[in-house]
């Protein structure tokens, strides 16, 4: 029974809200599980088929994007120095690599910051400062956020499939495994600033 109370709860359409809700303010607070969330889902759509696995994509890659534009739109209006938060040396740091980055290659950063937290809170809010153009930002934005809304709910999917027991194994199993990722993408991005 509690299975199948599992996997009614997380089949539900509160469920995507919930994980639009997470991935968005994922955006913001970078200890906020959004990428837990679509992997969860990720393996509750490969198990049940309920939600539908594209459907998870699709909404975790509107949610990163509506975060992101956030992010920009508060970097155009604000700037990156207004609050006394952006102003301490671990945020100006930050802030700083994203500009050098953004310099070089808006497409690249994006679609790399997009895996990485706070490079991405940075990016994103640099991006708005430095007035990159919205129609670029914003398609470079797309491309990334699905790219990863994809990564993150194949990495449940493919967790589900391969492994046995339904929701109450594959979910806690998946998001185990999105962690692992999502450490050691963070210790490789991490090795070349050092």
């Amino acid at each position: 029974m509690p299975t199948d109370l599992l996997a009614e709860v997380l089949a539900s359409p509160w469920s995507l809200a919930v994980m639009s809700l997470l991935v968005v303010g994922d955006a913001f607070v970078v200890v906020i599980p959004g990428e837990i969330a679509v992997t969860a889902l990720g393996a509750v759509a490969a198990t049940t088929g309920t939600p539908p696995l594209w459907v998870v994509v699709a909404c975790a890659a509107l949610a990163a994007v509506a975060g992101d534009t956030c992010c920009y739109l508060i970097g155009r209006l604000v700037g990156t120095e207004r609050w006394r938060w952006m102003r301490g040396p671990r945020v100006q740091r930050a802030l700083g690599w994203a500009a050098r980055r953004l310099e070089h290659g808006a497409a690249t950063v994006l679609f790399t910051a997009r895996f990485v937290p706070f490079a991405r809170l940075a990016v994103n809010l640099v991006a708005g400062a430095s007035r990159l153009p919205a129609g670029r930002y914003l398609a470079f934005v797309g491309l990334a956020a699905t790219g990863w809304a994809l990564y993150q709910a194949a990495v449940g999917a493919v967790i589900a499939a391969v492994v046995p027991g339904g929701p109450l194994i594959t979910v806690p199993l998946s998001v185990a495994v999105a962690v692992a990722l999502g450490v050691v993408i963070d210790r490789v991005t991490a090795r070349p600033s050092r």
